[in-house]
């Protein structure tokens, strides 16, 4: 099909792009992830993604298709980004408690000259919860590397949220259905 290079460390990206079947190889962006003084955080993951496709665009095979990605957690418009350490994280969960957030997923695929970059958003409603799950779930899991301070998939997605509306894969950081879309449009 396609020679893929996937622009991501996350095990998650990978997770998913594999069990859709996708052959690919990893090439980490080593890129600055500070966004521009006043862009919106809806904004940041699909500006990010275009910056890591960028970063490793010109040592690829000319054939190559270079998937990007970036996620971001947002609060009430601030972006909730993954904790510095265990306090932090205890802290953002907190502030998740109860709430309604969103999780936006912004994507880059670029082949030679041909970019197609889009956002997911998903709304994710998390039930309140309690001190001692939430010092459970981040001793048990440590969510260091995660926007948010959680992953959907572990303990605190099965019992701490109530509902989402939209992509539960673009809540574990890649909506796999559009990536897919994409690919399967750059085939044609």
């Amino acid at each position: 099909m396609h020679n893929i290079i996937l622009a991501s460390q996350s095990p998650r990206r990978k997770q998913l792009l594999e069990q859709a079947g996708y052959s690919f190889t990893i090439v980490i962006a080593d890129v600055d992830e500070t966004n521009p003084p006043g862009m919106h955080g809806m904004d940041v993951p699909e500006f990010l993604a275009k910056k890591k496709a960028a970063a490793i665009e010109a040592n690829q095979p000319a054939d190559a298709v270079i998937i990007a990605a970036d996620t971001v957690v947002l609060l009430d418009d601030e972006i909730l980004g993954k904790p510095v350490d265990t306090a932090h994280a205890k802290e953002t969960l907190k502030k998740l408690s109860g709430r309604m957030h969103q999780v936006v997923t912004g994507v880059c695929i670029q082949k030679g000259d041909d970019q197609r970059s889009f956002s997911v958003i998903t709304e994710v409603y998390f039930r309140p919860l309690t001190e001692d799950q939430i010092d459970f779930y981040v001793e048990k899991y440590s969510p260091m590397d995660k926007a948010g301070a959680y992953a959907i998939q572990e303990w605190i997605g099965l019992l701490g949220i109530e509902r989402i509306n939209g992509d539960y894969y673009n809540v574990m950081g890649l909506p796999i259905g559009e990536v897919a879309l994409v690919l399967d449009s750059l085939n044609s």
